[in-house]
């Protein structure tokens, strides 16, 4: 998406009517410390803020994934109640934005009422949303107008795309994860604005609340699949039509690209036509009528949880054919989405720092990370998808920091490039570096990277007699994380 979005959290005055929110809504206080991924062994500054949430059946909490992700201590409270609880996140979906909080002490839901879930508003309805905007001690209130639906991306992955609800109601710090209520249900969770845009906030509608709800009944989140390809919307231009030998009424859109080990790579391939998903017929854009509104075909598969089918009809060489995918996360090798609360793994072995290609990686950059990281980093982002071929890999792996010592005197100008081989095996994860590097019959480990002609040398002998010392000189806790013995 295009729109730099923002997350905040919501609202104004004071007014009730219809269920009294102070027996559903509440504030939650977060202590955060992410991790730093270009050395991971280390954490950066600390920060406190400040979201709500509100009670749901279960005695449980709902609120947004941004507001507790790497936390450290989380505090819900209660309006009028001076006692705050420690709670737990139960489960976070940073795709959808959504997660659940526990709370040890089951006297905090004394008097307490959990909302119902209703469905999806329609267009210039009247909403009202609840939080606790900046703070505050007391619940406010912001009505708004039901303003547009549609598929956006979610800014705190920053790489996941779902439905939205827009409002005409302005957003502020500390609403995020307040419920947006329409006839006594909750229709939303209210989560993202628009930096540019006066009086514009947006909602996670309740087909997504209810696929994520559903998703935590097994015990686990799974996620939001996807089918795997990439599509092109060609089929507005009448020679691309008779290009595939396609009927001159066919309506659909184009697949460009199979995902490798996704669940399309069975079924579809370049150039196929997909005309119909399910029950569901495509038009040129892209669109299915589905929740009675023309939406995103995504929406036909973000109905389905993961490992469920869809079907799809599909023109190849002028013939109509059929066929059915199952659901799957289809993760690019290159994660272009956010990654919360774990510990990111690393190598670190000799003074040189190994970690997986990610956007977290990325972003140690800065704010203008996508202009300022090194080019073939930006390509091989962009470009993961189509340059991958090889069906093992898990992952690319990148040169991040080197921890200077005589033994690596040399080695900066392998920085920031991601690796090919190890002694001739290729590095198709953090394990392969883990594996290489544990070889103490070697005489040297010639490490080569990706559009490089020339390798990084390191004597074997040498590199394992320092290490240790190098490790306890930068205080780096261990030489691998996961922990393992060198």
């Amino acid at each position: 998406m295009k729109l730099k979005m923002f997350i905040l959290l919501l609202f104004t005055a004071v007014c009730f009517a219809g269920p009294d929110m102070t027996k559903s809504v509440v504030m939650i206080q977060i202590v955060k410390q992410p991790y730093d991924y270009a050395t991971p062994w280390k954490q950066t500054s600390i920060s406190q803020g400040v979201g709500s949430g509100f009670i749901i059946e279960g005695n449980r909490i709902l609120t947004n994934a941004h507001n507790i992700s790497d936390s450290r201590f989380i505090i819900v409270k209660k309006e009028n109640f001076a006692k705050k609880y420690p709670a737990t996140v139960e489960f976070a979906g940073h795709d959808c934005d959504l997660a659940i909080l526990k709370i040890a002490d089951e006297t905090f839901f004394d008097g307490m009422q959990p909302l119902a879930i209703g469905g999806l508003p329609e267009v210039n309805r009247t909403v009202e949303t609840y939080g606790f905007p900046m703070g505050g001690t007391h619940i406010s209130v912001t009505k708004g107008i039901v303003s547009r639906i549609q598929t956006d991306m979610y800014a705190h992955s920053g790489a996941d795309g779902h439905l939205v609800v827009q409002t005409d109601a302005a957003i502020n710090p500390g609403n995020s994860g307040g419920p947006v209520i329409l006839d006594g249900n909750v229709v939303g969770v209210a989560f993202q604005g628009i930096r540019q845009a006066d009086n514009i906030g947006y909602m996670i509608p309740t087909t997504i609340i209810n696929h994520f709800l559903l998703d935590v009944n097994d015990g686990r989140y799974d996620g939001f699949g996807s089918l795997g390809v990439s599509i092109f919307e060609g089929l507005h231009n009448e020679s691309y039509k008779e290009y595939l030998n396609l009927p001159a009424d066919t309506e659909g859109v184009v697949v460009t690209a199979v995902t490798l080990n996704s669940s399309a790579e069975n079924v579809l391939r370049r150039n196929d036509c997909i005309t119909q998903i399910d029950n569901y017929a495509l038009d040129n854009d892209g669109m299915i009528v589905i929740y009675g509104q023309k939406y995103s075909l995504s929406e036909a598969v973000e109905a389905k949880q993961i490992g469920e089918t869809v079907d799809v009809v599909f023109w190849r060489d002028g013939k109509k054919q059929t066929g059915q995918l199952t659901i799957q996360l289809n993760r690019p090798v290159f994660e272009f989405a956010r990654l919360y609360d774990a510990r990111p793994p690393y190598v670190c072995f000799a003074g040189l720092t190994f970690v997986s290609a990610n956007r977290n990686f990325l972003e140690t950059w800065g704010r203008e990370w996508m202009k300022d990281i090194p080019h073939i980093l930006r390509y091989l982002m962009s470009e993961s998808q189509t340059l991958n071929t090889d069906k093992l890999r898990k992952e690319y792996v990148v040169l991040s920091e080197i921890l200077p010592d005589q033994i690596n005197l040399y080695d900066g100008d392998f920085l920031n490039k991601p690796l090919e081989s190890i002694n001739d095996q290729p590095v198709r994860s953090l394990e392969d570096v883990r594996k290489a590097f544990r070889n103490k019959d070697c005489e040297f480990f010639i490490v080569k990277f990706i559009s490089s002609d020339i390798p990084l040398l390191l004597d074997a002998k040498q590199a394992h007699q320092q290490n240790d010392a190098i490790l306890k000189k930068y205080n780096v806790p261990s030489w691998t994380y996961p922990e393992e013995q060198l």
